[in-house]
């Protein structure tokens, strides 16, 4: 047997350790021995208890019943500052107390009143009236305009926890309703993920990269196109262990060079000391084949690779140097469209070939208009330096995303699945039940691209092209959301505004009166992570260790968990036995364990029953390899290309995609190509002078914790901040610390500037995530008062391959705010809520 053990430190453990370990466990096990007194629940006022959450395993000071302080877990090796604003959520002013409905639609009915959504006029109502009120509603519409005309959203980053996944269990009880209309990809790398299946024939956006270790050793040069890890990386999918910190630490020691691409100088490139690049956003591709240019010209490319393990060169090799166009893609043609040097462009392709060269793109290059072409490109460009499954070089699309850190010995512990046994849907060919794949999760009675909703809801019946295939949009007249809050994450929100007013029934389950709960029909009132058990794993891809994520304090007011308040529902439905399959959530806990356990013995590790996991108050530890810490992403494939064929149809890395040919898209040509964006900074049709990147937040998970104090770390005059280039302040006259208006032709927001040398000239840095807070809903194009940048953002598809969105892609003006500034509503109850409380 190999070994696991309970234990704060991060290093590996022996095998000596572990039979140590478990001989103790087995007998305090048996015995109730008090050496693990340190988690037990003492009859006391006060106790220490283990949990976590998204942004790390944690501690918490329970006094009285009430969450008092905060502490990381002494394995964490980076905890960060928003565990605090984490606990600040439980005791938010935003918190909803109880089940409430909006008044025009409890008196009225279904779709009465639409334009009054968001006005905050909502009418409390006991728990059995709302569940009957949402019962009832589900029935109606089904009867009416059949199982499509159903909308099971909840997309967003939810909830860590393989019990609580509240998406997942809305589209428990939705198909055990006979389906819904449900959404396929995600916001997060919805083009990218379409694109590389065709490219490297897997979903390679998340797929592991090289270790930080292997890169720290073996790299010269390491650029990070796009990517910003110390920023995204402090939160996690899963519980996140954090270890990329680490690997950043290995990288700066080992003095690599690092080249930063990006229109901000971001928080990775000042750690590493990089060198700043700042093309023009939106420009990726075009930069990167000026680069391509001159290793081709200065025959400094790897003819060799490209022959063996890739296909299409020669088909794409036309098109770079202008044969198909007349439009050589050479450096002075990229610098006239991205505004980098020609010179600095044949620099970097000299550079590459000569250096043992790793590239780690990030996810927002390929949130813009023609979002594909960026990571083909990415892939193509790194293809022609020929290090891809060398140690230190080739590609990574994963490493802002918790990715490179080595990945531990450990079981899968498994979750809930959306569809229960005896859910009446009919799956799609190839899917079974508890699949989890996007074409699977679709597999209700229709599904869509997930950022189409909105086009959706404007134009039913409209048929859209999707990757190869059609898709017909339902006519949707109710829409349930359980976690996530679409109304900050969607784009053009004036338009989404619009789309909403479509609808008849729209039901929102929050902790927190967010934006979307406010444009809401049905508020059903849920718990925090903090308010309910779970279990999860630490690191989304270390996995490092299993974690009890345990309750810490009783519900606040009427609040109760996602799985009761769907479990009530089914049983009002008639489906309360196929829904729960009568197990309560900690027996669902503990046979997730048990199935970890069961896959942990199979591989030689032996793990502790569970209740002496769940006392314990420790997380449990799994061993890491020797040969993971040093893992080289492709190294397989290269080794062998028949043995480990990629799954493309060639086996290999298609530059040219035939496949895509076939589909004819105008808008997604079959090889990497440049294709100008709706609009862009200094480009041939903009109307706006600056460009918005709306990176992700330092201090939330896109919209989470907005409504937390830790506002008060980056909120300037209580406004979203707004970055801007001192140049482009001089000539509006901005300056520190003023409230200016942002707008362009879709909507208009409040913001505070913050003057900074580390955005480009033209550009301005606004975060996504902000509250979408309007000063009179029922005015189309009303001013946002708090910040939401998506108010600014355009709605346009990729292409007609991913039907992603396109979220980079934004012009606007910034003028100085004239008149009284309005006071920011959304970070308190509605007024008529707050007087229901």
């Amino acid at each position: 047997m190999s070994d696991v053990l309970f234990r704060p430190a991060t290093a590996g453990v022996s095998r000596r350790g572990f039979l140590k370990n478990s001989a103790l466990l087995a007998a305090l096990a048996a015995s109730g021995g008090s050496l693990l007194s340190r988690g037990a629940r003492a009859a006391s006022t006060s106790q220490t208890i283990l949990s976590a959450c998204h942004w790390g395993v944690f501690r918490g000071q329970v006094t009285d019943g009430r969450l008092e302080t905060v502490t990381p877990w002494e394995g964490d090796p980076h905890p960060n500052d928003m565990l605090q604003g984490m606990m600040n959520s439980i005791y938010s002013p935003t918190r909803i107390k109880y089940p409430m409905v909006r008044r025009a639609w409890l008196e009225q009915g279904p779709g009465a009143d639409p334009a009054g959504r968001g006005t905050g006029d909502f009418v409390r109502v006991s728990w059995d009236k709302a569940l009957e009120l949402v019962a009832g509603e589900l029935e109606r519409v089904r009867k009416i305009h059949g199982h499509s005309a159903i909308y099971g959203g909840s997309y967003g980053w939810k909830s860590v926890g393989k019990v609580h996944s509240c998406r997942v269990l809305l589209w428990r009880l939705l198909k055990l309703g006979g389906g819904f209309t449900s959404s396929i990809g995600n916001y997060s790398n919805g083009a990218a993920s379409v694109i590389l299946p065709y490219v490297v024939g897997s979903v390679g956006v998340v797929n592991q990269c090289t270790t930080w270790s292997n890169v720290a050793k073996n790299s010269k040069i390491m650029v990070f196109w796009g990517s910003n890890p110390i920023n995204t990386c402090q939160i996690g999918w899963m519980v996140p262990d954090h270890g990329v910190f680490e690997g950043l630490e290995e990288l700066k020691k080992a003095g690599v060079r690092v080249i930063c691409v990006d229109p901000v100088r971001t928080e990775t490139c000042q750690y590493l000391n990089g060198e700043w690049i700042a093309p023009r956003p939106q420009t990726d591709v075009a930069m990167m084949l000026g680069i391509a240019h001159t290793l081709y010209v200065e025959d400094l490319h790897d003819k060799e690779f490209l022959a063996k393990y890739t296909s299409g060169f020669e088909k794409f090799l036309p098109y770079l140097l202008g044969q198909t166009d007349g439009i050589p893609k050479t450096p002075e043609w990229a610098q006239a469209i991205c505004g980098v040097d020609a010179a600095t462009l044949r620099e970097l392709a000299r550079s590459f070939a000569q250096n043992r060269t790793m590239m780690a793109m990030g996810w927002s290059t390929q949130r813009q208009h023609h979002g594909e072409q960026a990571p083909w490109m990415f892939v193509t460009l790194s293809a022609m330096l020929g290090q891809i499954g060398l140690p230190g070089g080739g590609f990574g699309l994963a490493y802002h995303y918790n990715a490179g850190t080595p990945t531990h010995t450990s079981p899968s512990v498994p979750g809930m699945t959306d569809t229960p046994a005896s859910s009446p849907v009919n799956l799609p060919p190839g899917c079974s039940r508890g699949n989890t794949t996007s074409y699977c999760l679709g597999g209700a009675a229709s599904a869509i691209p997930v950022s189409r909703v909105v086009d959706m809801l404007l134009n039913p019946g409209k048929t859209i092209a999707f990757n190869g295939a059609k898709v017909t949009y339902p006519d949707i007249k109710l829409a349930y959301w359980a976690g996530g809050n679409p109304f900050v994450h969607h784009q053009n929100r004036n338009e989404m505004v619009e789309a909403w007013q479509r609808i008849e029934t729209f039901i929102v389950h929050d902790f927190q009166w967010t934006p979307s709960a406010r444009f809401a029909d049905i508020v059903l009132p849920v718990t925090t992570s903090y308010e309910r058990n779970d279990i999860e794993q630490v690191g989304d891809y270390a996995l490092r260790a299993i974690v009890p994520m345990k309750k810490l304090v009783e519900p606040m007011y009427e609040a109760r968990s996602d799985y009761d308040i769907f479990a009530d529902l089914a049983a009002r439905l008639g489906k309360g036995y196929e829904y729960t399959e009568g197990l309560t959530e900690m027996d669902w806990i503990r046979n997730f364990y048990e199935s970890a356990r069961l896959e942990a013995r199979a591989k030689g590790m032996e793990m502790p029953v569970f209740d002496v996991f769940w006392e314990h108050d420790e997380p449990l530890t799994f061993p890491l390899k020797d040969a993971q810490k040093d893992y080289v992403q492709y190294a397989d494939f290269r080794a062998d290309p028949l043995l480990n064929a990629l799954g493309t149809p060639s086996g290999k890395i298609e530059i040219f995609s035939n496949n895509i040919a076939k589909m004819e898209y105008d808008d997604c040509p079959p090889h990497p190509t440049w294709m100008e964006p709706v609009e862009r900074l200094d480009g041939p049709t903009t109307k706006y002078p600056l460009h918005i990147t709306s990176n992700h937040p330092i201090y939330r998970l896109h919209s989470q914790l907005c409504g937390t104090t830790l506002r008060e770390k980056y909120a300037i005059a209580g406004r979203e901040p707004c970055w801007m280039n001192p140049k482009d302040a001089a000539s509006r006259g901005l300056k520190d610390g003023d409230v200016a208006r942002a707008f362009n032709d879709r909507g208009q927001i409040l913001v505070g500037i913050k003057l900074t040398d580390e955005v480009r000239p033209g550009v301005i840095r606004i975060s996504e995530g902000g509250w979408y807070d309007p000063v009179d809903p029922r005015q189309p194009g009303t001013l946002c008062r708090y910040g939401d940048v998506n108010v600014l953002t355009v709605s346009e598809a990729t292409s007609k391959l991913a039907q992603a969105t396109s979220a980079q892609t934004a012009m606007v003006e910034v003028e100085p705010y004239q008149g009284p500034v309005p006071a920011v509503a959304v970070f308190k109850e509605p007024a008529q809520a707050a007087k229901a409380g």
